[in-house]
């Protein structure tokens, strides 16, 4: 238990700059100056950091430290520019060589409104981590659920373009390219299991059917390209070139975005997925459903609630299973749960749940084999005033997978947040 509780003083010093004028997603704290540092001090303690089954599972207290630094700025008043650095040192006391982990994430914005009817916004988003659900894409199925060494990196770069043609009708034009490099090399090892760059561009028609309802009609390619690798996919037997999943996707569906009243809004996307191949030595083509929605519910100030679901193909760490010697993809489905309550004025709890059932897609067919996973948390944070929050929550993960290497993990913190 030594070393476990610590109590940390952070101050930060600074000058603040005019109010915003155009400031999409801001906190009033955040609109009232161009700049905001934060910081986190947590003692934890993580039954299972190494995420290996449970005989062979690791236990750590530990100490988290992640200072943090946000600017937006406003260069006219139809621009908002923004961006984000945050970096992570984990410290486990049990660890004998490499006793911390360390995180570095970079975010940016740009939105920019040409005119009434024509908007553009620019995403970035830069990630060194070791966490799996740290590395994942947000908003796609998590591709592997076991922690990885090294300085890992994924990058996801976006831009989004929307432009009303008429008073009912209007066109949205976007474009997502995510880049993975691992950092453990060898046969069969992650880098070779997993680096790869991603395409996706989409066009969507949208009309406006009624005030609240807009109906979409929609198209996207993609392009999952793995880099060529001195390392084959199998860490045993034959070299098996990691170029041969390389796929293309189609993607057709029909959605809509509808406000149910000011508090609740929902958004949907259902149709198809048509995958090829091309790579293997004779091209495989597969059709899947695809589904994309989500609902959002503000019930009270402070106080919301968010589901969603997503079922699609997503790149996996399995090279092959028992009943295939060739897995290319897996066919996910992940859904998801969020809950932020204001209890008191001062005092928030907030819920995180999260499921995602993965089946492999074999070169031959469907595999048979499956993995089943969820991660759970929840987190009580107290206002002590604007500057500082104290926070304690716990975290659980479970893997329940064909393959035979199922876990459970445990975490539970609590520290002290500052913000300036």
């Amino acid at each position: 238990m030594k070393k476990f509780f610590v109590l940390v003083g952070l101050i930060a010093i600074g000058a603040s700059s005019s109010q915003a004028q155009y400031t999409p997603g801001l906190t009033p704290m955040e609109s009232a100056k161009f700049w905001t540092l934060s910081g986190s001090v947590r003692g934890f303690y993580d039954d299972n950091y190494t995420t290996l089954p449970t005989a062979s599972a690791q236990g750590s207290f530990g100490i988290d430290v992640s200072p943090s630094v946000a600017i937006h700025l406003n260069p006219t008043e139809a621009t908002l520019f923004s961006a984000s650095a945050l970096y992570d040192m984990r410290w486990y006391e049990n660890r004998v060589t490499h006793t911390a982990d360390h995180t570095v994430q970079l975010n940016a914005k740009l939105d920019h409104a040409f005119s009434e009817k024509y908007k553009g916004q620019i995403n970035e988003s830069f990630v060194i981590a070791q966490e799996p659900l740290v590395l994942a894409s947000p908003g796609t199925p998590t591709s592997t659920f076991l922690r990885t060494d090294g300085s890992n990196i994924r990058n996801t770069a976006s831009t989004d373009f929307t432009a009303d043609l008429t008073q009912n009708a209007g066109l949205e034009f976007a474009y997502v390219n995510t880049f993975y490099d691992y950092k453990q090399h060898g046969a069969g090892n992650r880098s070779a299991l997993l680096d790869r760059m991603e395409h996706l561009a989409s066009i969507n028609l949208r009309w406006r059917f009624a005030p609240e309802t807009l109906g979409i009609f929609g198209y996207q390619y993609g392009m999952v390209n793995f880099n060529e690798h001195d390392d084959s996919l199998y860490a045993f037997g034959p070299f098996v070139d990691p170029k041969t999943r390389d796929s293309r996707s189609h993607y057709l569906y029909v959605g809509a975005d509808q406000s149910f009243n000011p508090q609740l809004n929902g958004s949907i996307r259902v149709g198809a997925q048509l995958m090829d191949y091309y790579q293997l030595p004779a091209s495989k083509t597969i059709v899947n459903p695809y589904v994309d929605g989500s609902l959002t519910y503000t019930y009270a100030a402070g106080s919301y609630g968010q589901i969603g679901i997503k079922h699609m193909h997503n790149a996996t760490d399995v090279a092959a299973t028992p009943t295939s010697s060739l897995v290319l993809d897996q066919e996910s489905t992940a859904a998801y749960l969020t809950l932020s309550h204001k209890i008191t004025a001062d005092l928030t709890g907030s819920l995180l749940a999260q499921y995602q059932h993965s089946e492999f897609t074999s070169s031959v067919g469907s595999s048979g084999e499956s993995e089943n996973y969820f991660t759970g948390g929840v987190n009580l944070a107290y206002q002590i005033n604007p500057h500082f929050l104290a926070e304690a929550g716990y975290n659980f993960d479970r893997l329940d997978s064909d393959l035979g290497r199922s876990y459970t993990r445990n975490r539970v913190y609590i520290g002290i947040r500052a913000t300036y």
